[in-house]
């Protein structure tokens, strides 16, 4: 497949990813806010600049858009938006259990690009029924939280991997050197995974013609 066909996934850290699209437009989804909750997000400063970013709900460690460089086009919890060359579809769930009554909505956000479709969970609080699985469709790439404590734990994260049947996963949204919250550690998740890589690179490109075959979870290391 062609070069310019593929997408470009980087972790910053947390739940915040940065892309470049196939035609180049560039995307970051959950920014955090460096430094919030009393210094327990102290990942880098978000540098990287944006055609557009999305938001899946409105908390700082999510939703820190002013201090973005540039001027992108910010798009909170939408249904739907076209940037460039990937069409996004958003899907609202919840940050709890309760229907958001602890925290709140949260916004799941399919990313079409090419024949590549990428899914982000945002902070997924609970499993997902059969209608939102059917409404989510193919994944090809998934970003899903693991650490549980304010989302889906590892078991939950798991049982979550095998009803949406993606070919590659990135967990997200666990305990690391630059994230105070007592979230439980990669780890926890990766002991219910078959086939886990570890890469040494914040950067994966995303071919929609080579990705394994069978389900694989990448970790990455976030950008620093």
């Amino acid at each position: 497949m062609e070069l310019e066909e593929t997408m470009q996934l980087t972790w910053l850290g947390h739940a915040a990813f940065y892309i470049q699209a196939s035609d180049d437009s560039r995307i970051v989804i959950d920014p955090y806010e460096s430094g919030s909750f009393g210094g327990a997000i102290s990942y880098p400063a978000i540098s990287v600049e944006a055609d557009a970013v999305f938001t899946t709900h409105q908390h700082a460690d999510h939703a820190a858009t002013d201090s973005l460089p540039g001027k992108p086009e910010l798009y909170a919890e939408e249904e739907t938006a076209t940037v460039g060359s990937v069409d996004v579809t958003g899907f609202h769930t919840f940050h709890d259990t309760t229907h958001g009554s602890e925290r709140g909505g949260n916004t799941i956000y399919v990313l079409e690009d090419n024949d590549l479709r990428l899914v982000h969970l945002g902070d997924l609080g609970h499993e997902l029924g059969p209608d939102a699985i059917q409404s989510i469709g193919r994944v090809d790439v998934l970003l899903a939280p693991v650490g549980g404590l304010f989302t889906i734990d590892a078991a939950t994260a798991a049982r979550v991997v095998d009803a949406l049947h993606p070919r590659v996963v990135i967990p997200m949204h666990y305990k690391t050197p630059d994230c105070g919250f007592d979230l439980a550690p990669v780890e926890d998740f990766l002991k219910t995974q078959d086939q886990v890589e570890r890469w040494e690179e914040p950067t994966i490109i995303l071919d929609p013609g080579s990705l394994p075959r069978e389900r694989t979870t990448i970790v990455l290391p976030y950008v620093s």
